[in-house]
């Protein structure tokens, strides 16, 4: 008995390892993890309809997730947790503990107020899955992360849109009964890096005081990571990038409602063009992975920014002229673009910064950027309530003053350029 307890678990790992793939096990738990982010946003006219809430309401919400997160990545970076216990043990840990407060968003909660608690809570657990996520990747796959996170992210932003997807297939469901199927999804990610574990080349690093560097340790503090210019290249533009990134995907169902796009284009429901504007994001991520391996991930993360700061001052300025068709194209556009940069800003860090940092950098990085999505998100949401549609204005910096500060970082006279 004992013994085919203890063989099962190492006979999934191997059929995981080297049938289903590292990289694509992790992705896939990726996937059903964050499924959890906007799983309240995807039955947001329910809960605008039960709880009187405006758009600006909905925001904090998903503002709550954000702040969670934010306290999470904080703690898990300055206090060294990301690279004192193993990735895949906070991740599983995460998950479990997401997957509860979320099922308790969506049957507990009475109102805003408990609302924005648990979906404080999952934001928390989700700084455990998300930044864990891409270290193990790292474990797995250190030759080739810019493909092997492009294929990380792609299932993120799936995992972003599947709550839509959810809500289409669930019509009729309650609206508590599509956020408890997140709950499961990420109850399954949990099972999957369970088994799967930490890749050969994890690298965990002595313990030591929140912050500081260890006794003895000839590399940098996590706050020393910031005076490596090529990961504060890196860093910079991500920071831009994620100004505009969440606050899209956010505001996604109200321009297309706003806009009445389903209505006037093919009569699929605002879950279902959500769904897509915000899922193609993943074949851009895709893309991307694919084409850093012959132009490097500086030019395709430059390319991307560029190209969804580019969409974001066409919607502002024309969405009144555009005809219906035109108006869906320039959103597909912009949902492929907008995250296609992401995976390859966190590459460029990873490679940037010493190994035995990574899962604490890249917490730092994740914790920095998610602080300014709170502050776009709020301006965003609250100005869509009062002036409507010309908000989006508000994306243009993000894209804009993240490429000037990454192109002007990584080529400091003096310093040799950040390599792709």
């Amino acid at each position: 008995m004992n013994s085919s307890v203890s063989v099962r678990p190492s006979c999934l790992r191997k059929w995981l390892v080297e049938r289903l793939g590292p990289v694509t096990a992790i992705s896939i738990a990726q996937l059903f993890g964050t499924a959890l982010w906007f799983s309240a946003n995807s039955t947001a006219d329910d809960l605008m309809r039960l709880w009187h809430a405006s758009a600006a309401d909905i925001g904090w919400l998903t503002n709550a997730v954000q702040l969670g997160f934010i306290l999470g990545t904080l703690t898990i970076s300055l206090c060294g947790v990301a690279d004192r216990y193993r990735a895949s043990q906070i991740f599983v840990c995460s998950a479990l503990l997401g997957a509860v407060l979320n099922a308790g968003f969506a049957w507990l909660s009475a109102g805003l107020v408990s609302g924005a608690m648990f979906r404080f809570g999952v934001g928390i657990c989700l700084a455990g899955i998300y930044p864990m996520g891409m270290k193990l990747i790292v474990g797995w796959a250190p030759d080739r992360t810019g493909p092997a996170l492009a294929q990380l992210v792609a299932m993120l932003t799936l995992g972003t849109a599947l709550p839509h997807a959810l809500r289409v297939l669930g019509t009729g469901y309650q609206w508590q009964a599509i956020i408890s199927a997140s709950s499961g999804l990420a109850l399954v990610g949990a099972c999957l890096i369970g088994v799967l574990g930490d890749g050969p080349h994890a690298i965990l690093r002595p313990s030591a005081k929140c912050g500081a560097r260890p006794a003895g340790s000839t590399q940098p503090s996590v706050l020393g990571v910031f005076r490596i210019r090529a990961f504060r290249a890196a860093t910079f533009g991500y920071f831009g990038h994620m100004w505009e990134l969440y606050t899209f995907w956010m505001a996604v169902p109200l321009l297309i409602s706003r806009l009445s796009l389903p209505a006037r284009v093919s009569g699929v429901n605002v879950s279902g063009m959500a769904f897509a504007v915000i899922g193609v994001g993943a074949l851009g991520s895709l893309l991307g992975g694919a084409l850093s391996r012959r132009i490097g991930s500086a030019c395709v993360a430059c390319g991307a920014l560029a190209t969804s700061g580019a969409c974001a001052i066409l919607f502002a300025t024309s969405w009144r002229m555009l005809p219906p068709v035109a108006l869906v194209a320039l959103l597909l556009v912009w949902g492929t673009s907008v995250v296609a940069d992401s995976p390859q800003f966190s590459a460029l860090a990873a490679r940037a910064c010493p190994p035995a940092l990574v899962g604490s950098a890249l917490a730092i990085q994740n914790s920095i950027g998610f602080a300014i999505t709170v502050a776009s998100i709020a301006a965003t949401s609250a100005l869509l309530s009062h002036i409507g549609l010309d908000a989006t204005w508000l994306l243009v910096p993000g894209p804009l003053c993240g490429l000037a500060a990454f192109v002007l970082t990584s080529r400091t006279p003096g310093n040799r350029r950040v390599e792709a």
